[in-house]
């Protein structure tokens, strides 16, 4: 068979397994050992497990794990009540103010652990049902949480951009400096969005009638110490040099446990087996799902797709901006079908040298390619944060959700396209940084 036709072969494959509803690390593997055996035979294959280990043999790897655990660590503490709390009290004359101090408050603990799951369930327990009992739109109340939630995929840490990292070669600690300013624009654009549209039709969202002194808003603040001292011992870890971004998550978590059990008193020995076995589980999830990536990746390049693709798209008779675009809603159509992790593990490799190869910088593509998977996870069939959601508030309907959280996938691509165009906006405070 030629070439061409073991990767077609190959890729037909995948699609079949992954629409079939085959786990996606097993998709991966199997088509990944079907197309090295059609190319290289029982010797290619022989070679596969060598590569696994020399990939997964990561040191910037072992972060995944830690900042995992750092999530489930603060699920399991009172840091989201205090910063939704917080947030609402400065926030609630302003016309649709839970909704807004929600998307903060998100943006703040996404700050903390990088798990957009994680936002959603810890912020929306809290939030929702106070929105609902002060009769918000319910569509209102479940969007502004369901996708201020994939925050936590852009503002750092993220685990996405450890990912893209690891496959990519580029710098953690550039990444997470990048995506903070992306992260902070999106997060005001989409409270402008709630603001605007209940000032248009305030019955979505009545203002309450309590009231809240300066001494009560100044106490509300001094509970938010925990979460600053996280974020401190985090990013500014990082930022100074200090630490790499894996040693920053394993101080960072050590810190997540003494203020779980000194300050909030949520550490149980049934709550620990919990944390670890949760965190085992998801941490185990991801790095299968990579393993097996790296299996279908040898493929890519023993086929040549990477190349295949760079040169398909430098022969193309459009500026970069259009093939960029191209690439951008290709992977709005896979958020709809793939999780976010396996798309950034799996599509880096093929298109990361076409993007090269346009004139682009490696750090701003894997920005722009996390600010598109914050789409991902509010896109159904797939989308996890709209059944998170369904799960922590069952009386929501999924079509209620995801009636609130489609406008912002919208929003979401409506501020991806400045950065697009404009590369330097995600990328001048990395290089302040440097």
């Amino acid at each position: 068979m030629s070439t061409e036709g073991t990767i077609l072969l190959t890729f037909f494959l995948l699609v079949v397994l992954i629409l079939g509803r085959v786990p996606i690390f097993l998709s991966l593997g199997i088509a990944g050992i079907v197309g090295i055996y059609l190319i290289r035979g029982l010797i290619g294959l022989s070679q596969a497990p060598l590569s696994i280990i020399a990939q997964l043999a990561n040191f910037t790897l072992v972060a995944v794990p830690l900042y995992i655990l750092l999530g489930e660590i603060l699920f399991n503490t009172g840091v989201g009540p205090d910063l939704y709390e917080a947030a609402h009290r400065w926030l609630y004359r302003i016309p649709g103010g839970l909704a807004i101090a929600s998307i903060f408050a998100a943006a703040i603990f996404g700050a903390m652990c990088g798990v957009s799951i994680a936002g959603v369930a810890v912020i929306g327990i809290i939030a929702v049902p106070e929105m609902l009992k002060r009769g918000y739109d319910r569509s209102l109340a479940a969007g502004s949480v369901t996708a201020s939630g994939a925050l936590a995929m852009l503002i750092p840490p993220s685990i996405l951009f450890i990912l893209y990292a690891s496959v990519s070669k580029t710098s953690v600690g550039q990444l997470f400096i990048g995506g903070i300013i992306p992260g902070i624009f999106l997060a005001i654009t989409m409270a402008l969005y709630v603001l605007m549209r209940v000032m248009l039709n305030p019955t979505l969202a009545p203002l309450p009638d309590e009231k809240f002194s300066w001494s009560e808003k100044l106490i509300a603040l001094k509970r938010l110490w925990p979460p600053l001292v996280l974020i401190i011992l985090i990013l500014g870890s990082i930022y100074t040099g200090f630490c790499t971004p894996t040693e920053a998550a394993a101080v960072a978590c050590v810190g997540a446990l003494v203020i779980a059990h000194f300050i909030y008193h949520s550490l149980t020995w049934d709550n620990l087996k919990s944390i670890f076995s949760a965190s085992t589980r998801t941490s185990a999830s991801i790095l299968i799902i990579l393993a097996c990536a790296f299996i279908f990746s040898q493929f890519l390049t023993y086929t040549r797709v990477p190349d295949r693709v760079s040169e398909f798209c430098t022969k193309l008779p459009w500026p970069p901006y259009a093939v960029i675009l191209l690439i951008m809603l290709i992977y709005v159509f896979m958020g709809m079908l793939i999780d976010a992790a396996s798309i950034t593990i799996i599509s880096t490799p093929i298109f990361l040298p076409a993007i090269e190869a346009l004139g682009y910088d490696p750090l701003w593509f894997g920005i722009i390619l996390v600010m598109n998977m914050e789409m991902a996870v509010i896109t159904p069939p797939v989308g996890l944060n709209l059944y998170t959601m369904k799960s922590i508030i069952p009386e929501l309907s999924l079509e209620e959700i995801l009636r609130g959280a489609l406008p912002y996938v919208f929003i979401e691509f409506a501020v991806l396209i400045p950065f697009i165009f404009y590369p330097e906006l995600a990328l001048w405070l990395p290089k302040m940084m440097k």
